[in-house]
């Protein structure tokens, strides 16, 4: 069946295109597998909450915009009885059942691992689009700062705010146990003749219900939806997500200005809700452990969970991620989006903030994504096994790439990584190939916290393990560096081992059991990269390339194409290096396990950044095109 949704509808009609329901939910309350819902265009304040689930990868309900038509769902609601109170500022007073049971304005971001929150709520107000400011006190709403520079709390620098005027524009909430009362300083706008929107509702596209599987979401513009906090110990709901479940295809969207994350591909709430914060008997990581157990218990397997293809869609702004999940993003793929202004504004903090942040990202494909301008790229957290994160764009990030406690195997080939902060890696097990990574690399060991591995494209648990740091390969990958950054390379690993055997041996020198392991560096595999511009590589590096040579990288927007300008010295193109696969690339030692694909073959790294084949031996970076001297390469678009 096809059914169609238009603005001039009817909730009694037929839903046929002559004879259209007007809201989403009255066809997601009909429609069954197979089943098409097609809205039209217009503007729809609603949460979408699909009832039925599809029953294969054949047999799917798909909601999609109608062909060339605008379909916005919002989690907002338009607010025109503004009164004028001094000045600028207006205040709207609202009865609290307006909001019903979920009343983002009493609701404060809350949750595990958040660090740094002065009062901030779910809700958010909206001058035509563009997202207000929480203050903290109605005298700061009276006498807002135009603030040019923030704390970024991570790495502990002063960063642009990208639109300093913006954050003029703040609004202040109080709740009684009848009314709630918005102030905002719209400064010279009459809220009551603009457009002027609040976050009412949580999401925009979620089911209530878990195990809705096998749906498709396609071509609509999703934004302002009152999303709380989403770390990996509570539920996980996002501004559209499928709340634990198989098989979704969330493509062609745009998606924007969710106050926490944008597309959730997590847990559920059975799993653990927040006990760290609210129990506080516990560390998180011990309730972390606990959810993944649970998750077992609940039927967390291929066959029950994940899946999902994430592609084509353009996420920003923000609060904390662009796409988060955990435990239920397993076996997914997430490919040529657009993710920038995430986690920049900057108003909360906590150790879950980035454009995609997974933990337990078994076998997920994460490539061809452009990420920028977000306070951290992409982190993988905790069972990063089987993942491979290939050919992204990264530029503008205070940090690019963070791999956390984790044994591997997992692969970073073909990126470009521009960070000045390029890489936190503070696991083992990776294989990093033909990156160029212009930035310094921080390499720690987590020896106070044993993580899962997994029996191979699995979700069995196979054991636990401590990140020792090492058991890292890196191959025909170009590192730069800069007067102003320090570790940018190879160098941490200096007194590192070089070969499983060589490992062994000297573990074996030592007395004890697991102390011996604690007291040798793991065998780590480095060969044939370069070294530019003061990076330094690892002392016992055979084969590589060292200069003071300057690349003068850039970045170069124009419209939505971007463009990679890089200069490399004379000799570049002679250094050739090989192509890097299942045959080449060593076994990771804790997990004994391959560096394969998803289905379990060989993986060959043989496709650059550009989608091009590469000969056998090729120049090494991610783009096998470039050559000595002067390069300029559309990179997006």
């Amino acid at each position: 069946m096809e059914y169609h949704v238009a603005k001039n509808g009817s909730d009694l009609a037929q839903g046929s295109k002559q004879d259209p329901f007007l809201t989403i939910n009255k066809a997601a309350s009909i429609a069954v597998a197979g089943d098409t819902i097609i809205v039209h265009e217009g503007e729809y304040r609603e949460w979408v909450k699909p009832k039925n689930s599809g029953l294969s990868e054949y047999r799917r309900i798909t909601y999609q915009a109608a062909e060339g038509e605008k379909v916005v769902i919002k989690g907002s609601d338009r607010i025109q009885e503004w009164e004028q109170v001094e000045g600028t500022v207006w205040k709207v007073v609202l009865p609290n059942e307006f909001f019903g049971d979920y009343n983002p304005y009493k609701e404060e971001i809350f949750g595990d691992w958040i660090v740094y929150n002065p009062g901030r709520h779910l809700g958010d107000v909206y001058l035509n689009g563009m997202s207000f400011y929480e203050a903290e006190n109605l005298e700061q709403l009276h006498n807002p700062e135009v603030k040019t520079e923030v704390l970024d709390h991570w790495t502990q620098t002063i960063v642009p705010v990208l639109d300093p005027e913006q954050t003029k524009y703040v609004w202040y909430a109080e709740v009684d146990e009848e009314n709630t009362t918005i102030y905002a300083n719209f400064h010279q706008s009459n809220p009551n003749e603009e457009l002027v929107e609040i976050n009412v509702r949580k999401a925009c596209f979620y089911p209530e219900q878990i195990g809705i599987d096998y749906i498709t979401v396609s071509g609509f513009e999703m934004c302002q939806a009152a999303t709380p906090w989403t770390p990996p110990t509570a539920d996980q709901p996002g501004l559209i997500g499928p709340h634990w479940s198989k098989g979704w295809i969330i493509e062609n969207n745009i998606i924007h200005n969710s106050k926490c994350s944008g597309i959730s591909i997590g847990k559920e709430a059975s799993t653990g809700d927040n006990y760290r914060t609210k129990r506080k008997d516990k560390p998180g990581y011990q309730y972390q452990l606990e959810s993944v157990f649970l998750a077992k218990q609940a039927g967390w397997s291929k066959e029950k969970i994940g899946s999902h293809i994430i592609r084509n869609n353009t996420i920003y702004d923000c609060g904390q991620n662009g796409v988060v999940g955990h435990l239920g993003c397993v076996f997914s793929e997430i490919y040529q989006n657009h993710i920038y202004n995430i986690g920049i504004k900057r108003e909360f903090y906590g150790h879950e903030i980035a454009g995609i942040k997974l933990h337990a990202a078994i076998d997920v494909q994460i490539h061809n994504n452009r990420i920028h301008d977000c306070s951290l790229g992409t982190w993988l957290d905790w069972q990063t096994q089987g993942t491979r994160v290939s050919r992204n764009l990264y530029y503008r990030n205070s940090r690019d790439l963070f791999v956390e406690v984790s044994s591997g195997p997992y692969i970073v080939d073909h990126n470009i990584l521009t960070a000045d902060y390029a890489i936190d890696n503070h696991a083992q097990g990776g294989a990093y190939v033909n990156n160029l990574i212009r930035g310094k690399m921080v390499h720690r060991k987590m020896l106070d916290r044993a993580t899962p591995y997994h029996v191979p494209h699995s979700t069995e648990i196979a054991g636990f393990a401590v990140t020792y740091g090492g058991d890292d390969r890196f191959f025909n990958n170009m590192f730069i560096g800069d007067e102003t950054l320090e570790n940018v390379g190879t160098v941490h690993y200096n007194g590192y081992t070089t070969s499983l055997e060589e490992y062994i041996e000297a573990v074996h020198q030592q007395d004890g059991d697991h102390q011996a392991f604690n007291a040798v560096e793991q065998p780590v595999y480095i060969n044939h990269n370069a070294y530019f511009k003061g990076a330094e590589s690892f002392e016992r590096e055979k084969e590589k390339m060292e200069a003071l040579f300057e690349p003068n990288l850039n970045i170069i927007e124009e419209g939505n194409e971007v463009y990679l300008s890089l200069e490399l010295p004379e000799d570049f193109e002679t250094f050739l290096g090989e192509i890097q696969s299942t045959n080449t690339l060593e076994r990771v030692r804790i997990v004994d396990a391959e560096f394969e694909n998803p289905d379990g073959s060989e993986v060959v790294l043989n496709t650059d950044f550009l989608g091009n084949h590469r000969e056998e031996k090729s120049v090494i970076g991610p783009i096998a095109s470039l050559k000595a001297g002067k390069n300029y390469l559309k990179v997006w678009g």
